[in-house]
């Protein structure tokens, strides 16, 4: 465990320091590496990393707050049950990561790569997730109510049971998921209709 306040590095790797149950506080990482590493139960505040490198890092239970991770790599990670509060991912790879139990509450995760992750059930109220790649994501029964889903990819994307009243979805294209299920509002029915060639008054 190691616990560092106000601090910054540039292109260091700290894959191969056990970083279990470490507290970062107000620390701005450039360009690190966490590939491989054990960062399970890590605290971040305030933090900011950008580009930095968490391919098949454990991360489970880790809490963020308020912290950014920008252009982040999170390929193959293990996201187990941890928790993001209010953090910026934007730019971030979540492909072939492991996100069952995570908690997201609000935030912003435009332009986010989750193809393919597990969301199920998941509480994704008021998180903005403009321009996301969301294509073959399990979202079925999540609820996505107030969510900035704006030019977002759900192709192929499960959605039974996902509540998406609410949520900004213009420049959706719903032709290439079905809603079959799907809770909609009438703006969103509206967008669905013109989406399949409807002319509505």
């Amino acid at each position: 465990m190691f616990q560092h306040s106000n601090q910054n590095f540039s292109e260091v790797n700290f894959g191969t320091q056990d970083l279990r149950y470490s507290d970062l506080i107000s620390c701005t990482f450039n360009r690190c590496s966490f590939s491989n590493g054990s960062l399970e139960e890590i605290t971040t505040d305030n933090c900011r990393f950008i580009e930095c490198d968490f391919r098949g890092a454990l991360l489970n239970g880790s809490i963020h707050k308020e912290s950014a991770f920008v252009n982040c790599n999170f390929n193959g990670a293990n996201l187990f049950v941890s928790k993001f509060e209010i953090c910026k991912m934007t730019g971030s790879d979540f492909s072939g990561s492991n996100m069952d139990g995570i908690t997201i509450f609000q935030g912003d995760w435009s332009y986010t790569n989750l193809r393919h992750t597990r969301l199920v059930k998941q509480d994704l109220r008021g998180i903005k997730f403009y321009e996301a790649d969301l294509s073959g994501t399990n979202l079925e029964k999540a609820d996505l109510r107030d969510s900035d889903l704006t030019m977002a990819s759900l192709a192929k994307a499960k959605l039974q049971g996902t509540d998406v009243r609410g949520a900004k979805m213009e420049g959706v294209d719903f032709k290439t998921f079905t809603i079959s299920g799907m809770r909609m509002d009438r703006e969103q029915t509206v967008l669905f209709s013109l989406s399949h060639g409807a002319k509505v008054d």
